[in-house]
């Protein structure tokens, strides 16, 4: 190993997230473990929003955040400036708004002379970055799986568009054939394949222009488990893949709030059943329901945050019909924002229920809570889901229809039945898992040594 005088020089990063809280946040989390390493960072953020991630920068003498005016454009709140500020059907305004930072954009990478940016959605960061003499990376929240599976080149076919006959069965020279999509995700994701996303550019054109044009990829993941999928990328793309660790969560510096404290109290060890939907977008109201009803059946005590359906002013209002009267003192349904780490690391928390975003699985992961996946409707989420329930085998996927895509509150039960009970086969197997995979993921050195890697291939790739 190197000397201490021999270390690499420290880099100035730039990092360039797509307006969400879900990317901003986990992109904030890599900031910190490089600014751990000495590595300066530049961070782009829309200036409203910067109050919100303020608190979990833990190195602001090397983590700067750079505030952005976001255009306004016609058809967005006058205040909107990231996704959680306006419904599904406006992401794509927001999307407009960015690429209209363009000018800004290159107006601070001038000034602050960044020896790298790392950006998601902007696809035309990498030409602006070239002209400037900058590298860049696109940088994905996501596991590789995803991305090797859905996007890459081989995938396209001639007019640019996946079928749902390519979508079946996955590429050319991927490294297994375990991973399988339902009739409704084919579908699901070969429309989507044509959705214009901002700006008359299509969304998967933002992912695959950048990762084209791009002088490296990173991704959120380690070699022992991510690996193939790295490989076999660097392979289609030709160019540097890099992982850059689980990213485990750090330690949050606040403590869980009273009421949460006092309610969980009330309940033993591991009976709770914990169920955060994601912080964009809100279940249909006849899922809405189910899920709830779901989460009655089962018997066991319940705390639900999940985002007010379309169409209704308040989560009571929702509410299947008698619910309140039914599960009081065991259930709570909550429409506002929760401490979710903290919860998830509470004595009392036994199951959780996820939309299977990634940050969110790995904050299950790390504890010891068991995992039942319910993938909202996203590429990403559903070769998450996949992903856990048949490569890793470390939670257990809510059942669907094949083709309709829908749960019922009876597959709700059966799944949070099946990790919860102690003499389920199926349970006990995916419990021996978790367990396994949890201690993996918290042994010694196995981030810092993914950091350290990454790191290392940065300055190679410099």
């Amino acid at each position: 190993m190197a000397a201490k005088d021999d270390a690499p020089p420290c880099l100035h990063i730039a990092m360039f997230p797509w307006f969400a809280m879900g990317h901003l946040t986990p992109y904030l989390h890599f900031s910190n473990k490089l600014a751990k390493r000495g590595h300066r960072i530049s961070f782009f953020i829309p200036k409203r929003t910067q109050t919100k991630l303020e608190h979990l920068n833990l190195h602001p003498n090397l983590i700067t955040f750079v505030p952005i005016t976001v255009p306004h454009v016609d058809g967005l709140p006058h205040d909107a400036e990231t996704t959680s500020d306006v419904p599904f059907s406006l992401f794509p305004l927001i999307a407009t708004a960015m690429d209209n930072t363009h000018k800004d954009i290159e107006l601070l990478l001038r000034e602050l002379k960044p020896q790298i940016v790392f950006f998601d959605l902007q696809h035309w960061l990498p030409n602006l970055t070239r002209s400037l003499g900058i590298k860049s990376m696109q940088y994905f929240i996501v596991y590789p799986l995803s991305i090797a599976y859905l996007w890459n080149g081989p995938r396209q076919s001639k007019g640019g568009e996946l079928t749902e006959v390519d979508l079946m069965e996955p590429p050319k020279g991927f490294p297994e054939s375990s991973t399988k999509l339902h009739g409704h995700e084919v579908r699901f994701l070969a429309a989507t394949r044509k959705l214009k996303f901002g700006s008359d550019v299509l969304l998967y054109d933002r992912w695959g222009i950048g990762t084209s044009l791009a002088d490296a990829i990173g991704f959120k993941g380690c070699r022992e488990i991510d690996g193939p999928y790295a490989d076999y990328l660097e392979t289609v793309y030709g160019k540097p893949v890099l992982l850059s660790g689980p990213l485990l969560p750090e330690s949050p510096n606040t403590t869980l709030e009273e009421k949460w404290v006092s309610w969980l109290g009330g309940f033993n060890p591991g009976s709770v059943i914990f169920c955060a939907y994601g912080s964009e977008s809100p279940l249909p109201k006849n899922q809405f329901e189910e899920l709830l009803l779901g989460l009655e059946l089962t018997d066991f005590p319940f705390l639900a945050a999940l985002k007010c359906p379309i169409g209704f002013e308040s989560i009571e209002a929702a509410l299947p019909e008698g619910f309140i009267e039914r599960v009081k003192g065991r259930g709570i349904v909550y429409g506002g924002w929760v401490q979710q780490q903290l919860i998830l690391g509470h004595p009392s928390v036994g199951c959780f229920v996820t939309h299977c975003g990634a940050a969110s699985l790995t904050e299950g992961l790390v504890n010891k809570c068991q995992l039942v996946l319910l993938p909202r409707l996203g590429a990403d989420h559903m070769m998450n889901a996949r992903m856990m329930s048949t490569k890793l085998k470390v939670g257990v996927e809510v059942e669907k229809g094949e083709e309709d895509g829908l749960f019922t509150k009876e597959s709700v039960c059966k799944a949070v039945e099946i990790v919860m009970d102690d003499e389920n086969e199926v349970g006990r197997e995916v419990r021996k898992n978790h367990a396994k995979l949890r201690n993996f993921l918290l042994s010694d050195n196995l981030e810092s040594s993914c950091v350290d890697g990454f790191c290392q291939k940065l300055q190679d790739l410099l």
